[in-house]
């Protein structure tokens, strides 16, 4: 039996639709097809936001940075004193514009910064401190929450590093591809992407498994044209350079989530095959961690394969999130199923160990922080400290403010250090770049801390052989 439509008064007062005239507004009913006209324009729409901060050729271009920025930021000097070794060396870079008001390269500031670190006032730190042969360290950016600044903190933190000195690889692992549209990459498909390094890892270790099939007498597991390309691909034919002189960028696009279909099919045929280490073996293996600094993983809303490989390679693991109560509900969600997913992973393995008479396995990281990020402190002050309260030594104490500064440049699609402050009135600047400035200053402090742990239990290490 038919139902009868509510008439207006059965309907709340405060609504007053009328069902007849709703339907007369509907379009036909959507069809499958009409997604991917959706999708065209949006594609379209992307591309021409994504160049507002780009140079009228199509490229991203690194503003220079004036004198009044490096000596406060950059070289710990007087702005004076900086303008004085200029003038007195002129084989230094020199840079554009009249006398008083200097721009240079952010190339020429490393110039002059290690030109200071030779010469420069003894026992004064003017360039960041890196151990001499120890590996980069892997900075994993995560949560299976969309929305709570992620691929911001990731971006940021790269450029903090760089400005600081440091030589930054960027892998972006996220199909939407935020973090590669604001370093300017350009990635045709996904064989630019990390997908092929998950590839080559699983197609070694399926080599590895037919030599065994083939003593054995069995037949070997068949190698399609995906596999046999990927054991081509290392890492450092996928890296391109950025407009940022030390930050380089494995980017992404759509096609790779792909990974997260065709990795589950790997591992049901090669059950043995360790999934969760495949974005470590290709960065080991390849000397990629000797040839930068630090590695930053910006990773999907999601606990997927690709995350998990991120997570497992990761030494710090960072973990952006609002001061909401959903938002720390989900947080404390996305902990226990990294709780649940490693430490299943650990049984698993460890079983087979225990069985064959190997050492057990585990994971580690050297330092967990979640970052409360678009904080307002006139209203979320409270829910802040709470979270901070429950979360205890997980947390980082600085919490990044939203300012207009940081809105305007999420709509330039660039970061606020690539933001001319001249476009702002000073006090602006500088509370905005704080908002950055804060986070770096603690993560920075924990990668300085396990890099030094690392020496020192290297040293350790090399005087009881």
């Amino acid at each position: 039996m038919a139902t009868k439509p509510p008439s207006k008064q059965d309907l709340p007062p405060y609504f007053n639709i009328d069902p007849g005239f709703a339907a007369k507004r509907l379009a036909e009913p959507i069809e499958t097809a009409r997604f991917a006209k959706a999708a065209a324009f949006a594609m379209r729409g992307r591309d021409d936001l994504a160049k507002r901060g780009y140079a009228p050729d199509g490229n991203k271009r690194l503003r220079k940075f004036s004198i009044w920025e490096i000596t406060r930021y950059l070289i710990p000097v007087a702005a004076a004193h900086l303008r004085r070794v200029l003038k007195a060396n002129p084989d230094l870079p020199q840079g554009e514009g009249e006398a008083g008001a200097k721009w240079f390269t952010l190339e020429e500031v490393m110039v002059i910064r290690d030109h200071f670190a030779t010469e420069g006032a003894a026992g004064k730190a003017y360039k960041s401190w890196r151990p001499e042969g120890l590996p980069a360290k892997v900075v994993a950016v995560a949560n299976f929450k969309g929305g709570v600044g992620k691929t911001s903190t990731a971006a940021h933190l790269a450029m903090s590093a760089a400005l600081d000195g440091y030589k930054v690889l960027v892998i972006d692992l996220d199909s939407q591809g935020s973090m590669t549209s604001i370093l300017g990459g350009k990635v045709e498909d996904e064989w630019m992407t990390a997908f092929p390094l998950i590839a080559r890892d699983y197609a070694k270790a399926l080599q590895a498994e037919n030599v065994v099939r083939e003593n054995a007498g069995q037949a070997p597991y068949p190698f399609d044209e995906t596999l046999t390309e990927a054991l081509e691909v290392s890492p450092r034919n996928l890296i391109q350079e950025t407009h940022w002189p030390n930050i380089d960028l494995i980017g992404a696009q759509l096609n790779l989530y792909w990974a997260e279909f065709q990795v589950p099919v790997w591992r049901m045929q090669l059950r043995s095959w360790p999934l969760w280490d495949a974005l470590q073996n290709a960065l080991e293996d390849s000397g990629t961690l000797d040839d930068y600094d630090i590695v930053l993983l910006d990773t999907p809303p999601a606990l997927g394969y690709l995350t998990i490989n991120a997570l497992a390679a990761a030494d710090i693991l960072l973990v952006p999130l609002g001061a909401s109560f959903l938002e720390f509900d989900s947080t404390g969600r996305f902990f226990d199923m990294i709780y649940s997913t490693f430490a299943s992973i650990e049984e698993g393995e460890n079983r087979v160990r225990r069985r064959d008479g190997l050492p057990e396995m585990r994971f580690e990281w050297d330092a967990v922080r979640a970052i409360i990020t678009r904080f307002d402190a006139a209203q979320q002050a409270d829910l802040a400290n709470v979270i901070q309260a429950y979360f205890g030594d997980f947390m980082t104490a600085y919490r990044q403010e939203l300012t207009a500064m940081v809105g305007q440049a999420g709509e330039q699609v660039s970061g606020i250090y690539e933001t001319d402050y001249r476009d702002f009135n000073r006090e602006t600047y500088v509370r905005g770049r704080e908002t950055f400035d804060g986070t770096w200053a603690e993560v920075k402090s924990l990668i300085l801390g396990s890099w030094w742990r690392d020496q020192q239990m290297a040293n350790a290490a090399n005087e009881e052989a």
